[in-house]
């Protein structure tokens, strides 16, 4: 690559930064927090269907439950509890 090509690249990583902190991270926080608040719900839901409660999507959120198992830990964790039922559940 010549210098020519080499001042170009770097400037296009410049302007490419500038974008990023002017547009794309202060939106980063909200968003995550947003699919943090989605991701809850659908767990909370998955959870009070396995736990008897009637859910109005009871047929689609069955398949998800051994892919919630997963986060389980990390999930009530953030909900401010170090255990999670009994000690033979999960944690």
């Amino acid at each position: 690559m010549t210098g020519l090509g080499r001042r170009l690249a770097a400037g296009w990583r410049a302007v490419e930064r500038f974008h990023d902190e002017l547009f794309v991270v202060p939106w980063r926080r909200s968003v995550a927090r947003e699919v943090r608040r989605q991701e809850d719900t659908l767990r909370t839901l998955v959870l009070l269907e396995s736990l008897g409660v009637d859910n109005p999507v009871a047929y689609d959120t069955l398949d998800l439950v051994p892919y919630l198992v997963a986060d389980l830990h990390d999930w009530h964790r953030r909900m401010g509890r170090a255990e999670f039922g009994d000690a033979s559940v999960c944690c």
